[in-house]
């Protein structure tokens, strides 16, 4: 519970004062998309180009754990997104976003530093494959759906829409790059090492605080709801699917199943927020599920902690 508190407080920390300087207009009007701007073209792309070279290649690749990860996440995404459609009417996009936020977690800023708490070392490669998978396909994949939501004309219009928002997705592109850069074992020089390490850290602080900056004068009552609806989908279904997945279904050393269970209970990552002010598409939506999630996890994060720390 400590090290969940102490991995947790600083995220509404940053939040707060993201609130605090929207609410006393210490920043322009313009300042939450800059920010958000910021994140997605910037920071982020350092973040993955890092973290998917310094991956070993050959075991960025785990089977079993991958497919416990990703089992995990499509059993959620699916069960959200037909509940979604009958009972939450929208666009395909917001009905995208409502079921990625249901299986997108907190793998970085929240994920790694509480799982090396918990386990160590041992605990540093899944974290990572996790936070490289998650991240990394994911918003692929979310990209996709939601190029094809905006849009419009014949199939192959939309189509090259599709192939070009993926081309010129920065986090796609990113991600690729550091994948080719571990598949040719390429050593980053140590300056280019401390450069993406600068940015790449300032990835969740700046999007946590242009969160903060959009709730000035927002309500998170509003769809409270479908804002409670995906967090218990996030918080409960998603480790419990991943728990039965990794453990039930397939093999895999007991260190491995603990760190897809655990990254499976965190709360909504705030990339969603991110991408969602980018699209314009399930803003209010997304930053009130990031806050009412983490908010709830804090319970729900410690119990399936303590399960694997004291087993």
């Amino acid at each position: 519970m400590d090290a969940l508190i102490t991995v947790t407080m600083p995220i509404f920390g940053i939040m707060l004062a993201g609130y605090l300087a929207g609410r006393f207009r210490l920043l322009g009007q313009d300042s939450t998309a800059a920010l958000n701007g910021f994140v997605y073209f910037v920071a982020l792309p350092a973040l993955f180009v890092k973290a998917m070279a310094e991956a070993p290649f050959e075991q960025i690749f785990n089977g079993p754990f991958l497919a416990a990860w990703y089992g995990g996440q499509l059993g959620v995404f699916a069960l959200a997104l037909l509940l979604a459609t009958f009972v939450f009417r929208d666009r395909l996009g917001a009905l995208s976003m409502h079921s990625i936020a249901a299986i997108f977690a907190n793998t970085g800023y929240m994920g790694i530093p509480l799982l090396m708490t918990a386990f160590g070392d041992a605990a540093t490669l899944p974290a990572v494959i996790v936070t490289v998978a998650n991240g990394a396909v994911v918003m692929a994949f979310l990209t996709v759906i939601l190029e094809i939501d905006r849009s419009s004309g014949s199939l192959a219009n939309i189509a090259k829409d599709v192939g070009l928002g993926l081309v010129k997705s920065p986090l796609v592109l990113s991600a690729a790059l550091g994948l080719t850069l571990s598949a040719l074992q390429v050593q980053l020089p140590g300056p280019v090492v401390t450069f993406l390490d600068l940015l790449g850290d300032a990835a969740g602080p700046c999007a946590l605080f242009a969160m903060g900056l959009f709730l000035v004068g927002q309500s998170i009552r509003r769809g409270a709801v479908e804002v409670c609806w995906v967090s218990v989908l996030k918080l409960i279904a998603h480790p419990l699917l991943t728990w039965w997945i990794a453990s039930e279904v397939l093999v895999m050393p007991p260190i491995y199943v603990a760190c897809a269970v655990i990254m499976a209970a965190l709360p909504t990552g705030s990339l969603i927020f991110v991408v969602g002010e980018r699209y314009g598409v399930y803003v209010q939506r997304a930053a009130a599920i990031i806050l009412v999630s983490t908010v709830a996890s804090v319970p729900t994060v410690s119990f399936v902690v303590q399960h694997y720390v004291g087993s």
